[in-house]
């Protein structure tokens, strides 16, 4: 790859690869990820060594690597459930090293995650009305909700397209709807930053275009910056402006997608062949 993790083929700072500038929805200037010199390590065993990452706002970045690259574990850094060993994080322009992950929630910071956690008894309106008044500071009564926060929760659903599920139990839901679901509870925290970690991961075939259309939506349509990583590379190639790759827990380069499929280093990772 022509590019180092961070810049473009010039080596100028990194930026989104397709559709020029910030989309208009956006409003947002400036660097919305920066990550330098990021550490983690375990017994001595370094899962992630000296990742560089510069994330411009309102893009969208795939994160792809063989299993045991240090994806999930980049995430968890970022997202706060664990604290780096060595490096820095910052989330526009804010030092979030080592803050906890409610005060990066606060700074914008949502996601997902590889397993469902939604509350299944509830309704999938409940369980969205639940995050809506955890992040205004409301109580989290399950009886007794204000109009505003049903009404926001309401707004959420109708986004990821399941409006008309909104008062079915989420344990009934299919697990495309779950996974629908938790962007919704997402939603209602009104995210700057969006960690999607395998959203794709248990769903059928037939479930992954409708998932892949509501993603590209909320990040069109919020001007969200938005990092995935996603194993189905034929769902990163169509949402991803650019795609970084990892490995062994270092950076190998950060491209557009079309670059990065062709770079025969990658090719040999997902061939299962070694770098």
């Amino acid at each position: 790859m022509g590019a180092r993790a961070g810049q473009d083929a010039a080596g100028r700072p990194g930026r989104p690869a397709r559709g020029g500038e910030l989309t208009a929805s956006s409003g947002r200037t400036g660097t919305a990820l920066e990550v330098e010199g990021l550490c983690f390590a375990v017994g001595g065993a370094r899962i992630l060594d000296q990742v560089e990452l510069s994330v411009p706002a309102g893009e969208f970045l795939g994160v792809i690597g063989p299993n045991g690259a240090g994806k999930t574990t980049l995430f968890n850094c970022v997202s706060g459930l664990v604290s780096p060993t060595g490096g820095s994080i910052r989330v526009d322009g804010h030092d979030l090293t080592h803050a906890p992950v409610h005060q990066r929630a606060r700074r914008g910071v949502g996601r997902t995650f590889q397993t469902s956690s939604v509350f299944p008894a509830l309704s999938a309106l409940e369980n969205v009305r639940l995050a809506v008044q955890a992040h205004s500071g409301g109580s989290l009564r399950l009886w007794g909700s204000t109009r505003g926060s049903v009404r926001r929760a309401a707004e959420c659903l109708d986004q990821v397209r399941l409006g008309r599920r909104a008062e079915h139990p989420a344990g009934s839901l299919s697990h495309g709807d779950k996974r629908k679901l938790e962007l919704a509870i997402v939603l209602a925290t009104e995210p700057r930053l969006l960690l999607l970690d395998e959203p794709m991961a248990g769903l059928g075939v037939e479930d992954v275009p409708e998932l892949v259309a509501v993603i590209r939506d909320l990040h069109r349509g919020h001007g969200i910056t938005v990092l995935m990583v996603e194993h189905h590379i034929e769902v990163v190639l169509g949402l991803a402006d650019r795609v970084a790759v990892l490995h062994h827990g270092r950076m190998v380069g950060v491209d557009t997608p079309s670059a990065v499929m062709e770079d025969p280093l990658v090719q040999s990772a997902y061939l299962g062949e070694a770098l």
